[in-house]
């Protein structure tokens, strides 16, 4: 499975994104994203930071040319989950932001996870997605649910309680299957 033709990813280039980045994790709309009085210095730093990490990256999607999201790719045995749960080979963490939007398009942050989903799984060594959003955040809950996504059980982190999903390359083929994913 591949990303639908009309997204793309690149890296995420620091310097060169630090603004456009700092407009989506400060929003209102992204408060679980935990920067919201983050500068745009701080969120300079924060993506050098993860491009210098073995064993994270993150990427700008594009619809078309124009970005619409931020994916954050990690091996969950080493950043973020490790010793809660239990990692297999081909897990990969992921979480990931659409950029607040003037004028919603109904179905258009399916169509971006759907989209981040493509590129991970696009992988063919992956084999689970593993997810920790706040156990408040409902609606991605529900998002994550349309993708394949199972809770696991609630786990406590430093900065939240999170509930550990994991989506198998076989949940998120059914889900296409089923025309859940769009």
């Amino acid at each position: 499975m591949t990303a639908p033709a009309r997204f793309t990813f690149r890296p995420v280039d620091p310097p060169a994104d630090a603004g456009l980045l700092h407009t989506w994790v400060t929003h209102p709309k992204a408060s679980f994203w935990l920067m919201s009085d983050a500068s745009r210095y701080d969120v300079e730093r924060a993506y050098a930071d993860i491009a210098q990490a073995p064993y994270q990256d993150a990427f700008i999607g594009s619809y078309d040319g124009e970005p619409v999201c931020l994916l954050e790719r990690y091996d969950p045995a080493r950043v973020e989950l490790p010793g809660l749960y239990d990692a297999e080979p081909g897990d990969v963490g992921m979480h990931f932001l659409v950029a607040p939007a003037d004028r919603p398009v109904h179905g258009f942050t399916r169509a971006v996870i759907a989209a981040v989903m493509g590129e991970l799984f696009a992988d063919p060594s992956v084999r689970r997605v593993v997810v920790e959003p706040d156990v408040r955040n409902t609606a991605v809950h529900a998002l994550n649910k349309t993708v394949g996504f199972e809770v696991v059980r609630r786990i406590r982190k430093p900065e939240k309680e999170a509930l550990l999903s994991i989506c198998t390359r076989a949940g998120y083929e059914a889900a296409l299957d089923g025309g859940r994913v769009r």
